[in-house]
């Protein structure tokens, strides 16, 4: 027996960096938005007593660095459930390193996938608390849709959808690894009013106007990156109402209202860049379709 699953990426329209905890860690506030851009993870039973990964994407490891690896091996803790193998497949299509929580989501895929496969009947809180302890994006990945992210980013509180709106998403030849961002916020100790509980504002009132100028990163402030410059450049140019790095970078996503000069700006962008793509956003996270 095997299980597909549709794992979501998603962008960060808003991310404040607090402060850096006594653990090593940071306190965060953002709004979370999950996007029809999808990675597909396929689950099936073995007998080799293994967790095996298998992805053609580069620079993808395929052992236990892989986040689908140790979202199995939570799995099985938290359900005690003995594994007599399984051969976790992943067709990726969202790009790594770039802020949009591609290995996060390929982890909540594998959650869902096992729950189903093993009839576990976990509920959605329950899956949330094992993707807690796989990564701080992966709870977000379990539930989708719009999100106000604290804490770490693993305390949700579900919001009202956004409006209706095309996300133009383009990812520069550059790739931050996470500590390094954090390094980064961490030496340039920023300071400006949190603009996560404007975004929250915004989206209330039904006002994508209000909400694209509302869209800050303190990752992008922080890394102040030419190349993210460059594709924002593009973006805007191409009539965007607004343009924002998401998460730890580096992708960039725009947003338009008008599905015309979306797809205009992707051509524009297709120019100088591979990874380019046109989404929505969702009201939903991982979603078993076969």
């Amino acid at each position: 027996m095997k299980v597909k699953v549709q794992a979501p990426a998603k962008i960060n329209l808003s991310l404040d960096v607090l402060r850096r905890r006594p653990d090593g860690y940071h306190d965060v506030s953002m709004v979370m938005q999950a996007v029809s851009l999808y990675d597909y993870v396929t689950v099936e039973q073995t007998e080799t007593k293994e967790i095996e990964i298998f992805c053609d994407y580069e620079g993808v490891p395929c052992d236990e660095r892989n986040i689908a690896h140790k979202a199995a091996s939570e799995f099985f803790k938290y359900t005690e459930t003995d594994n007599s193998g399984i051969k976790i497949t992943i067709d990726k299509n969202i790009p790594t390193q770039a802020g949009l929580a591609g290995g996060s989501s390929d982890g909540a895929a594998v959650i869902f996938a096992l729950n189903k496969l093993f009839s576990t009947h976990l509920k959605e809180k329950e899956m949330c608390e094992i993707g807690e302890k796989v990564g701080a994006d992966v709870p977000f990945c379990v539930t989708g849709g719009t999100r106000l992210a604290s804490g770490t980013g693993t305390k949700l509180k579900k919001m009202i959808s956004i409006p209706r709106c095309n996300i133009v998403i383009c990812k520069p030849d550059v790739s931050v690894s996470t500590a390094e961002a954090y390094a980064k916020i961490d030496s340039a100790k920023l300071s400006h009013p949190e603009f996560t509980a404007e975004m929250v504002k915004a989206i209330y009132a039904r006002d994508i106007w209000m909400m694209t100028s509302c869209m800050l990163n303190d990752f992008e402030i922080a890394l102040n990156l030419d190349e993210i410059k460059a594709v924002k450049s593009v973006m805007l140019k191409n009539k965007a109402l607004g343009a924002c790095m998401s998460g730890s970078g580096s992708a960039v996503f725009a947003v338009f209202n008008n599905e015309k000069k979306a797809q205009k700006c992707v051509e524009a962008l297709k120019k100088e860049y591979s990874d380019v793509f046109i989404c929505q956003p969702i009201k939903e996270g991982c979603s078993v379709i076969e």
